[in-house]
């Protein structure tokens, strides 16, 4: 078993580093991807976007170099598009060298229904982080859009807790991505990113 050596005390001082791993077949994700690094943009992080049908060595390397890795990919037939998965695969060369082993991880998706099996798509995600011994981060918000008094506008109007769930009607562009859904995914980056500062700020304290 290989432990990871403790950061260096001079770790906590730094922004964190987060990537956002995506693939999006229309656009729509895209969007998603763009409100995430805001989110996580907010809080002083360092953010990269990362295509992962496009993805280079550099941009491998920023993966392996990130203090957190967000996930995000439509769904398509209950699971991540075929492009993602074609990414997933190819990650087993880290998983054979631990290299994303306590890195940070979350999630996100969109599909044209409201529930449209996106639940999969985030399990499928955890469990990929699971196999490369990462830590799953969750949306953190109770779910929105549940009572008379509700709105569609609520952050997390459709209700997910492992990441953050989008749906976009199928006959709309990316422009057609709900507002509430692009704030939601906005939560989701600041979350990931405050979560990466906190981490790294305790692994320096335990190293001190």
């Amino acid at each position: 078993m290989t432990t990871p050596a403790p950061a260096d005390s001079s770790a906590a001082a730094l922004p964190p580093v987060v990537a956002i791993a995506h693939h999006s077949g229309f656009g729509h994700t895209s969007v998603l991807a763009e409100a995430v690094r805001e989110g996580a943009a907010d809080t002083g992080a360092t953010v990269h976007l990362v295509k992962v049908d496009e993805i280079t060595e550099e941009q491998w390397a920023l993966l392996d170099t990130a203090d957190a890795i967000v996930f995000g990919s439509p769904t398509y037939m209950g699971t991540a598009s075929g492009a993602f998965h074609v990414f997933a695969e190819a990650t087993s060369k880290r998983w054979a060298t631990r290299a994303w082993q306590d890195k940070l991880a979350a999630g996100f998706t969109n599909s044209g229904s409201k529930s449209g099996d996106k639940l999969h798509t985030l399990q499928f995600f955890s469990v990929l982080a699971a196999q490369h011994g990462m830590h799953w981060i969750n949306l953190g918000l109770p779910s929105g859009w549940h009572s008379t008094t509700a709105s569609e506008n609520d952050l997390n109007r459709l209700g997910f807790y492992l990441g953050a769930g989008a749906q976009t009607d199928t006959d709309r562009g990316p422009d057609g991505v709900h507002k509430a859904d692009i704030a939601t995914a906005e939560h989701l980056g600041w979350r990931v990113a405050v979560q990466a500062a906190v981490y790294a700020a305790g692994r320096a304290a335990v190293a001190a």
